[in-house]
């Protein structure tokens, strides 16, 4: 199977010829960690078989966030995390995307106009579920996770939040529910959105930068009810963590060009698209974040330094249900330990010996 890290391998030294020093940093240490994932670059982890003493090396991961080998154990890690923290009732799913004007210059300042979608669109959910005319509860419950790429690796920056059916009220300590079919309204949702944005936009000094039809459009703004946290959580764990594009999808590489595999909106017929390897390593490139950037945020009482904690929510939740709602009860799969390919043993982590020379033992 041809993977990502095959093809930065072949490609990388022509793509490094042409583009030179236009190339970003980010881009330079994905690069390179893609390349080493799994190979004698980085590094060796020795296991012992605990049943028969079998020995077992094995070429380290690379750990990099945008790597599509390295992400499946950080997904499982992430689930049981939220699964722990779920709450009872209806859950919603709403998606903030910006208009394809607007792309060009979240591009060209990710750092700043990321955490701009993600301050305008947080302040907007808190802001209309406050409204006494929806909700009026000032502490809702919510996280988000930011996605760059559309079904073909082109750039398509937007925001998936999930989002707890309710509110919290500070003023009179009860639970808002929200319907269970409808949270709050998407086109003053969009709006409100839209003026944050600018003001950020006009904060950061980059307003001048935006063609003004950009603020006469509607910016389209999807909200979905999703039903219980549990299989919402489970949908969404690998799509946490997903990169531009998987390995799976990729079909061949042939000469000098890339096939891959991608579905169109609404449609669950696979088709394949072709492209230059400059331009496959572009598109994905350009979906690296910049360094330290959090790509999953938390809001309201979901946010770890909220004082009121997650029981109390769930039972405010169970209060104002009359109590005919019950807890989510956690499901997951059980974890599989490393196993020996000859007897099935347990493995056991003895060392771990990098590219340099240095042995690592295990406190």
């Amino acid at each position: 199977m041809t993977t990502v890290s095959e093809i930065f391998r072949t490609f990388s030294p022509e793509y490094r010829d042409r583009f030179g020093d236009s190339i970003p940093q980010e881009h330079r240490k994905a690069m390179h960690a893609i390349m080493e994932c799994r190979t004698e670059a980085a590094g060796i982890a020795v296991y012992e078989c605990q049943e028969c003493g079998q020995i077992h090396r094995v070429h380290r991961s690379c750990g990099n966030r945008h790597c599509p080998t390295c992400q499946h154990h950080k997904s499982q890690e992430w689930l049981e995390r939220q699964m722990s923290r779920q709450l009872p009732g209806h859950h919603f799913m709403i998606t903030f995307t910006v208009p394809e004007e607007l792309r060009r210059t979240i591009r060209s300042h990710q750092r700043v106009a990321y955490s701009a979608l993600f301050t305008a669109s947080s302040e907007a959910i808190k802001k209309l579920a406050k409204d006494e005319k929806h909700m009026g509860g000032d502490l809702p419950g919510f996280f988000g996770v930011l996605h760059t790429w559309g079904r073909t690796q082109e750039y398509h920056p937007h925001i998936h939040y999930v989002v707890v059916g309710g509110a919290l009220s500070t003023m009179d300590r009860k639970w808002h529910p929200s319907r269970i079919d409808f949270y709050l309204p998407v086109r003053a949702l969009s709006k409100i959105y839209r003026a944050k944005f600018r003001a950020e936009m006009i904060k950061a000094g980059l307003s001048n930068l935006i063609p003004a039809e950009v603020w006469l459009q509607e910016w389209n703004v999807n909200c979905q009810a999703v039903g219980e946290s549990q299989a919402t959580l489970k949908y969404l764990a690998p799509y946490v963590f997903k990169v531009a594009i998987s390995n799976h999808r990729i079909v061949k590489v042939d000469d000098h060009t890339v096939f891959f595999r991608y579905r169109k909106t609404h449609s669950n017929r696979w088709r394949t698209m072709a492209l230059d390897a400059m331009e496959f390593m572009r598109r994905f490139l350009q979906h690296v974040l910049p360094t330290g950037f959090m790509k999953v945020r938390y809001y309201g009482f979901l946010n770890p330094n909220c004082k009121v904690e997650l029981d109390t929510i769930s039972t405010l939740i169970e209060l104002s249900y009359g109590f005919e709602i019950s807890r989510p009860e956690v499901e997951l799969e059980p974890w599989k330990p490393v196993t020996c390919s000859k007897c099935g043993g347990t493995l056991k982590l003895r060392v771990i010996i990098l590219a340099c020379g240095t042995v690592i033992k295990p406190g």
